[in-house]
């Protein structure tokens, strides 16, 4: 059974991420043209006016807009460790599938992964900030972690298409930050 297998993980998976990301204070971003993972794009935007007309219907996006300096430097870097999480997931879908899981256990694994990297991250938030992701996944989702292995099956049909959602990020989340999120080879 699979189960025993993948227990340990998921139980270690915050415990570990969380002591990576106290002792190293997250992996620097490189800017290479080649890079993969977290790559800065350009320097971060100066904040807007809080009556500035924001472009976006993200609330994320909004926020992050008019964020002091200091503090959108701190979500970059928050972000970044996001991505970092992120390829942790694809080195756990590259392992899953050589030992030869099912889609379902695959799917399953990287949504529980994601939410728990979504916990991890909002740690390091304030509690504003966690307040504003959070409704927004509650009134997207009805769950402030966003939504579950059986809701993105029913949205996409298939346990490989959730797989890929699982692992994906929001381009207009890491726009506004300054980075691009590439995947790296596993």
């Amino acid at each position: 059974m699979r189960l025993a297998s993948t227990l340990p993980r998921r139980v270690l998976l915050p415990f570990v991420a969380a002591v990576a990301l106290l002792a190293t204070g997250g992996t620097a971003a490189v800017t290479a043209a080649d890079a993969c993972g977290s790559v800065i794009t350009a320097p971060l935007a100066p904040p807007f006016r809080a009556d500035d007309p924001c472009p976006s219907t993200d609330p994320v996006v909004c926020r992050i807009r008019v964020m002091p300096m200091d503090e959108k430097v701190e979500a970059q870097r928050t972000r970044i460790r996001y991505h970092d999480l992120l390829e942790a997931m694809h080195r756990t879908e590259a392992d899953m599938r050589e030992a030869g899981a099912s889609e379902e256990e695959i799917a399953r694994e990287l949504v529980d992964m994601r939410n728990q990297a979504k916990e991890i991250t909002r740690a390091g938030m304030s509690p504003e900030e966690v307040r504003i992701l959070e409704e927004r996944n509650i009134a997207k989702y009805g769950n402030p972690l966003g939504p579950t292995a059986d809701q993105l099956y029913v949205k996409y049909g298939s346990w490989q298409k959730v797989t890929d959602a699982s692992m994906r990020t929001s381009y207009a989340v890491d726009r506004e930050l300054a980075l691009e999120y590439r995947p790296c080879p596993v």
